[in-house]
């Protein structure tokens, strides 16, 4: 068997393994407690049903209308701030899910900007990437040649290492903002900030939704943007160094030192 289809068949079959790992692992953690919820829940709708004289069909309109109501306490979602956030999460593939078109053009227009954003953006960030770790790396060389280091040359233990600290720098510094913000705890705003730049999303915490802050606080607003798309583009230099820089390929050319390294699954070449 091909070196190549091995590497296929190990990543094929690690994945599974992680997969099924990480399934046993959020069954342990999270299936109890949602048993329990779920019956604190049926109990407390068997209260509200006999307090307030409701029958089970009067109980599900109610629920429904509470449901459909639920997504316009955040405020307005659709002026340009608003949809400026939703093309973000478009785009980014974050998706928290708090709004979503609603109207037939709506949808279609979505589905087409979706369409050519989406690959779009991953090859801005992709190329972003490269360039700040390039630039990064010629950083490290001359701060040691400034220090009179006999090695100047930058390892990659060396970038993963900037890379690192630059990656929690940019979740603590997120945690402290939105956490003041929104008054969330250090932690759920570090989990915001990490479900929201590894572009997970759940949706289960997302900025901008408190005391109509899409129209009342452009500062916040501005900071948001500009935090995600940021946060976006250091996890993706990350990324760009850690995942696809080991899948480089290099290729000596003849009669020059010089080599030319073109990464595996990047339509871009650093020379």
């Amino acid at each position: 068997m091909k070196r190549q289809n091995v590497r296929t068949l190990a990543l094929i079959i690690c994945t599974f393994t992680y997969l099924i790992v990480g399934a046993a692992i959020f069954d342990v953690l999270e299936s109890q407690k949602e048993t329990t919820q779920r019956k604190e829940l049926d109990k407390r709708k068997g209260e509200l049903l006999k307090t307030y004289n409701l029958s089970a069909d009067n109980f599900n309109e109610l629920e429904k209308v509470v449901l459909q109501l639920k997504p316009h306490k955040g405020g307005v979602q659709w002026k340009f701030a608003g949809s400026f956030y939703f093309a973000i999460t478009v785009i980014t593939t974050i998706g928290y899910g708090h709004a979503a078109p609603s109207t037939d053009g709506g949808k279609v227009f979505c589905m087409l900007y979706a369409l050519l954003g989406i690959p779009l953006t991953l090859v801005m960030f992709q190329s972003l990437g490269e360039r700040i770790n390039t630039f990064v790396r010629y950083l490290l060389h001359r701060l040691k040649k400034c220090l009179g280091m006999r090695r100047t040359e930058v390892s990659m233990v060396n970038m993963v290492i900037i890379g690192l600290i630059s990656c929690m720098t940019t979740l603590c510094v997120g945690a402290l903002a939105f956490s003041h913000f929104e008054g969330w705890s250090f932690f759920h705003a570090y989990y915001y900030c990490f479900i929201t730049l590894t572009t997970i999303g759940f949706g289960d915490y997302v900025a901008l939704q408190k005391d109509e802050a899409l129209q009342k606080k452009p500062e916040y607003v501005a900071f948001s943007f500009i935090y995600i798309l940021t946060g976006l583009t250091v996890i993706g230099a990350f990324l760009n160094l850690v995942v696809l820089q080991p899948d480089s390929v290099t290729v000596k050319r003849q009669g020059t030192k010089k080599q030319h390294v073109c990464t595996e699954f990047s339509i871009f070449c650093v020379h």
